[in-house]
């Protein structure tokens, strides 16, 4: 049964990843529950909490592969309960009375959130590792493009002249910074949640806090310091971080997106042959996934604003809230598992058309090297004149459909300051890229130092 794309046997990998789905698919999801219950079974047996020879037929019947999803989903619907059909099914399942102990003085919160936590350390790493590997693919473009001549455009329009490796080392800051975020953030993650109905571990009495560190030192995790059933600002921080890197591949997606087009050709998606962009236009190079990236990141960023709704609780329990996690958290982390990887095969097999770029500035008949002729004319009369008499000659040069250098060469007001020789040099596009080389060279450096720094999270 399938509904949402993500789930489609079609269109599903365009939305989620392999990884993502192992580990929020139905099936390892309920898995992960299930090692839950029978690891806080072993715990407890541990404390003389619940009788130690039912651990391990408790453990046994906690397989996922013994369960009927069908009479789980009974249960459910019979019961209104989360997990009464499972915990039904298990004891089913179970000799002696085993069953009677499953997940003793625990709560559905109590497996649901500390599986939670496991879940998100692992999307965590994913996410990590995945920006890593774009991030060192775009440092060695920024590297091989530092010199690359095209138009930077502000307002859609040509400005001034700027490198292709400087426009790759942006991405490459804004990328480092989401990893110094995902960095700065993971201490907040790996807490387990044990706290029984209302959050005061009431069902253990002075037992509470050592079988609440027993239950999460066996599974990775941290004891929470206090119950978090009605704080959810870690699930919050990491699902909107996701969407800030959403919008980041969405931007260097669309950016590709529009260089595609024919009219500017200076980027291009890296074609792969046997793919086909219309079934009515033969000829069609379309920037797929470019173009997928963006419906993903909408996606995203939606999904994530409606998570932060799950911070206003009511009193100790809000079921509204923790439930929509259930909605939210998987498809959002599949999303974003797909992002990367579309975003890491579109990045590493980028086409940059040099020539493209370099006659793309050519087009502009040298008007967006009208700054520098100004800033040059300034140094002799000026700078607010400078403006007046370049701006002057650029606006009739336009009317005239006229290349500026022709227009300043004639200018004397221009002439009787700069030589021949100097007004060359001004409209020379590989000379008046400004300190664009050097700003990759900074960036480089410092995210060469940065990456250095990860190695305590590999």
């Amino acid at each position: 049964m399938s509904t949402h794309m993500i789930d489609s046997e079609i269109y599903g990998s365009a939305w989620g990843s392999d990884e993502m789905r192992a580990i929020f698919d139905e099936r390892p999801r309920l898995q992960g529950w299930l090692d839950v219950i029978a690891t806080l079974a072993e715990a407890q047996a541990e404390m003389g909490v619940i009788p130690v020879e039912v651990v391990p037929e408790i453990r046994r019947v906690c397989n996922v592969e013994l369960l009927s999803l069908e009479a789980v989903g009974q249960g459910y619907r019979e019961t209104g309960h989360s997990t009464l059909g499972l915990i039904r099914e298990l004891k089913k399942l179970g000799q002696g009375d085993a069953g009677e102990w499953i997940y003793y003085g625990a709560t559905v919160q109590d497996i649901t959130d500390t599986w939670t936590a496991m879940a998100l350390l692992k999307v965590w790493s994913i996410v990590f590792r995945d920006l890593r590997e774009i991030e060192a693919i775009l440092l060695s473009l920024a590297e091989t493009q530092r010199d690359t001549p095209m138009p930077g455009r502000t307002h859609g329009q040509p400005g001034l002249p700027i490198t292709f490796g400087f426009k790759v080392a942006v991405w490459v800051g804004e990328i480092r910074r989401h990893l110094e975020r995902l960095k700065e953030m993971h201490h907040r993650l790996g807490e387990g949640q044990f706290a029984g109905g209302v959050g005061s571990l009431s069902s253990y009495g002075d037992k509470g806090f050592e079988l609440q560190e027993k239950f999460m030192a066996k599974l990775g995790l941290r004891p929470p310091a206090i119950a978090w059933i009605t704080t959810r600002d870690v699930q919050v921080e990491l699902l909107n971080l996701l969407a800030m890197i959403a919008a980041t591949f969405d931007k260097i997606g669309h950016e590709i997106y529009t260089l595609q087009r024919p009219e500017l050709g200076e980027v291009r998606e890296g074609f792969v042959p046997g793919v086909v962009g219309s079934i009515t236009m033969p000829h069609k190079r379309n920037p797929e996934i470019a173009e997928h990236l963006g419906s993903l990141a909408r996606l995203i960023r939606h999904n994530a604003a409606c998570l932060a709704e799950n911070l206003v609780h009511d009193h100790e329990r809000d079921a509204r809230s923790w439930k929509t996690e259930w909605a939210l958290i998987g498809p959002t982390c599949l999303m974003a598992g797909s992002l990367l990887r579309l975003s890491k095969l579109m990045c590493a097999n980028l086409e940059v058309d040099e020539a493209g770029m370099m006659a793309s500035l050519e087009r502009t008949n040298g008007f967006v090297l009208s700054e520098g002729v100004m800033l040059a004319l300034a140094q002799k009369i000026g700078k607010q004149t400078a403006h007046h008499i370049v701006y002057e000659t650029a606006m009739a040069a336009f009317e005239a459909r006229r290349p500026l250098k022709d227009a300043i060469l004639e200018n004397p007001q221009v002439t009787d300051h700069l030589t021949p020789a100097e007004i060359e040099t001004l409209f020379d596009y590989r000379r008046q890229v400004g300190l664009c080389p050097e700003f990759v060279d900074r960036v480089v450096k410092l995210t060469r130092v940065d990456r250095e720094k990860d190695m305590v999270f590999l």
